[in-house]
């Protein structure tokens, strides 16, 4: 890819809403709300006001970045959802990255993203990449003591979303955007029956 194309990466994988614009591998801007809901309204609105400030147009783009977790079931979701319709709608490729992936770069780690009630997701990252799972933090420390390597710390949201631009500039494989899932959504089926649908 040119050096000088543009990269737009946004991430809703966690209780954030962020966005980078990337010239290559230069960051001309990054955006970044903190919330814990909301961000399907508020990701294209954010997005746009990123584009604005630099002058840029939608059909500018080259490539999309986009966070695909582990994290947040529904913030994974809208992130991945807008990115695979805007990869549609201009005829760009966009490329997934993993928050833990973006941890590793060239020495062996166990890249950690917290997860609720004392836990975390971890992967290793040695000679090869391990399988991504569900811990709890202590057994990711012991996991990596066991390991030899340092326990990776996650991110701050702006430079999670800059580091997943620079993965999605540096791509030569344009893996489509698909959702990290380690566990099983938090949502639990409706107690009440179903409504009758009359005829």
């Amino acid at each position: 890819m040119p050096s000088d194309q543009l990269i737009l990466a946004f991430d809703t994988s966690a209780a954030h809403c962020a966005a980078a614009l990337l010239s290559g591998d230069q960051v001309l801007g990054v955006d970044v709300d903190d919330m814990a809901r909301g961000q399907a309204e508020h990701l294209f609105p954010l997005i746009e006001k990123l584009l604005g400030a630099h002058g840029v147009e939608w059909p500018e783009l080259a490539r999309l970045g986009v966070g695909i977790g582990p994290g947040n079931f529904t913030g994974i979701r809208i992130s991945v959802a807008a990115a695979r319709g805007l990869a549609v709608s201009l005829g760009i490729p966009a490329i997934g990255v993993s928050s833990l992936e973006v941890q590793h770069r060239t020495t062996p780690v166990l890249a950690t993203v917290p997860a609720p009630r004392d836990q975390c997701y971890s992967q290793a990252f040695t000679t090869g990449a391990g399988q991504p799972e569900l811990t709890t933090i202590r057994a990711a420390q012991a996991m990596a003591d066991r390991l030899g390597i340092a326990m990776g710390q996650p991110l701050q949201p702006a430079d999670l979303v800059t580091a997943i631009g620079l993965r999605a500039q540096a791509a030569t494989v344009l893996t489509p955007p698909a959702p990290l899932y380690i566990r099983g959504a938090d949502a639990a089926p409706p107690r009440d029956p179903a409504p009758v649908i009359l005829p």
